[in-house]
């Protein structure tokens, strides 16, 4: 509905001479000229063809008009500065965005997504899920889980956990030894660009680590991403060499077995961040949040062990 109102200015202007009884007062309250209120009372008595004042040598008054408008238009003024207050006081939700890789993001931070409310109130958290790396100085996210080496030129990197890989299956599958493993599926996942600079886990390092020379490496099922080779394992598709912090609570709850080793030590998560940006409100909740929730996990007897694979030369 169009509403027919004259400017609020000269509403406003009106009302405040009308409550000091003053062109004068109305003027120091409002930062102008007791000229500038006179002719902005004129401009409103003219669309309203009435007369609003009675203009007496050092008062005025308002007329029958004016005592009529005057109420109305005070409480609508004043119900109109609550309201803008009430929002400008309203607490602003404010997002911290997280990067991390997809299967990372599903099984490590998705369970975990509450405690971040309940440390921050005021925040909300968005996770950005994907293989690539994001540009962190250009924005894409605030801070980032990455894997490799643990170094990044120009970020800050906190250690979070070092992964550990063995083979992990289904039990319905009967695997118990590596001998085993040669009348079984594969399961292998891509690992994108990262497995061009560094030594990852793979079937054929680990069956050289296994001394298993009967075992064709290459064979079996192949994935493009580690999440659907965790959802092939767990419906009996084959054996996965799989990250054994990734598919924790499969493990825990049995859906998912370990049959045999050896381990083989993987590379490093870690929290990254712009160096000097420790600062920035939305890092430190992450910062803060991330670190609590990995503690445990990092300090845990369970996340090293002795066999290893040869350390590589350089992280993405």
């Amino acid at each position: 509905m169009m509403r027919r109102l004259p400017p609020l200015a000269s509403l406003r202007t009106f009302e405040a001479a009308a409550r000091q009884e003053s062109f004068k007062k109305a003027a120091a309250e409002l930062g102008v000229t007791a000229t500038a209120v006179s002719h902005q009372i004129r401009q409103l008595e003219a669309y309203l063809d009435v007369s609003l004042f009675e203009r007496q040598t050092r008062k005025v008054q308002l007329t029958v008009e004016g005592r009529s408008l005057y109420p109305a238009l005070r409480a609508a003024l004043d119900t109109m500065a609550e309201a803008v207050e009430a929002v400008r006081k309203r607490p602003r939700r404010r997002i911290a965005t997280l990067s991390a890789t997809v299967a990372f993001t599903a099984k490590l931070l998705v369970p975990r997504v509450g405690t971040l409310r309940s440390l921050h109130p005021g925040w909300d958290l968005r996770l950005h899920a994907s293989d690539d790396t994001v540009d962190l100085n250009a924005g894409d996210a605030d801070a980032a889980i990455r894997y490799g080496l643990g170094h990044y030129a120009g970020m800050t990197a906190l250690p979070l956990l070092t992964d550990r890989f063995a083979p992990v299956c289904s039990h319905r599958l009967g695997l118990r030894e590596p001998a085993d493993l040669p009348g079984a599926t594969l399961l292998h996942f891509d690992w994108g660009p990262i497995a061009s600079t560094v030594d990852v886990p793979n079937w054929r390092s680990w069956a050289r680590r296994a001394g298993i020379d009967h075992l064709d490496p290459d064979s079996g099922i192949s994935f493009n991403d580690e999440s659907s080779a965790i959802q092939a394992a767990i419906a009996g598709q084959g054996v996965a060499l799989l990250s054994l912090s990734l598919v924790a609570d499969e493990l825990a709850s049995g859906v998912l077995i370990q049959p045999f080793g050896p381990i083989m030590e993987g590379l490093k998560f870690s929290f990254v961040y712009p160096e000097g940006a420790e600062s920035r409100p939305a890092v430190a909740v992450l910062k803060d949040w991330v670190l609590a929730e990995f503690a445990e996990r990092k300090s845990s007897p369970s996340s090293t062990t002795d066999e290893t694979i040869a350390k590589p030369a350089r992280s993405r």
